[in-house]
């Protein structure tokens, strides 16, 4: 079996990424930037009409499998290329699939667009560019979401866990991760909820997630 990632780890490929590389699953990374035209290209758009990274690409002896959509990439990855048995960050049973399930759905729907608001208002655009009204209104929604979130880590935290869906670190927890450090540069959002705060430092100061950045700087 081959697994081929297209994407780079400044994106949304980051979430495929890093589960591949939490499981230790070899597969070849193909750096495939979001600008410049690299993802409208015939052979790119014949793996992912929508032309968006990340892109995944699963040779295996029943044939070829490709999956769009970073979440979807993560999950599969767990799923499929997981041992399942409690001991890495695949679900061991279908309370965990479904925490991770629900949980990847859920940074979609509830974090995403306001916490990209928050990282490029805050650091991605140039000052010129930045709206603070945006950039207030987008963190004063975060509120609600991250509300839930910190609730969710003080009942793991009371049962003695230190992650989202299980004893260990988790699919969950990148899937959630990786949408939720988004909204870190905000101070006020990190002071107004330390245990989201902590439980992303915890989650990113992995080695898998900085084996994957450094190889990124070079």
């Amino acid at each position: 079996m081959a697994l081929t990632i297209h994407g780079i780890f400044a994106s949304r490929a980051v979430r495929p990424l890093w589960t591949a590389q939490e499981l230790g699953v070899p597969f070849e990374h193909v750096p495939t930037p979001y600008q410049g035209g690299a993802t409208r290209t015939t052979e790119f758009l014949a793996l992912n009409p929508n032309g968006h990274i990340p892109v995944l690409v699963d040779e295996r002896p029943e044939g070829r499998v490709v999956v769009w959509e970073s979440m979807a990439c993560a999950l599969y990855l767990a799923r499929h290329h997981g041992r399942g048995d409690g001991h890495d960050i695949a679900p061991a049973n279908p309370a965990e699939d479904a925490e991770a399930l629900r949980w990847a759905f859920w940074a979609v729907t509830e974090l995403e667009a306001d916490a990209l608001c928050v990282l490029m208002h805050r650091l991605g655009l140039p000052p010129q560019r930045r709206d603070p009204d945006k950039l207030a209104a987008a963190e004063q929604r975060l509120r609600v979401p991250l509300r839930v979130l910190e609730d969710h880590l003080a009942a793991r935290a009371a049962q003695g866990h230190a992650y989202l869906a299980a004893a260990r670190f988790t699919v969950a927890d990148v899937c959630v991760a990786c949408v939720a450090n988004w909204a870190r540069p905000s101070h006020d959002l990190m002071q107004a909820f330390p245990r989201v705060h902590d439980w992303l430092q915890r989650c990113h100061a992995r080695p898998a997630y900085l084996a994957l950045k450094e190889a990124a700087r070079r």
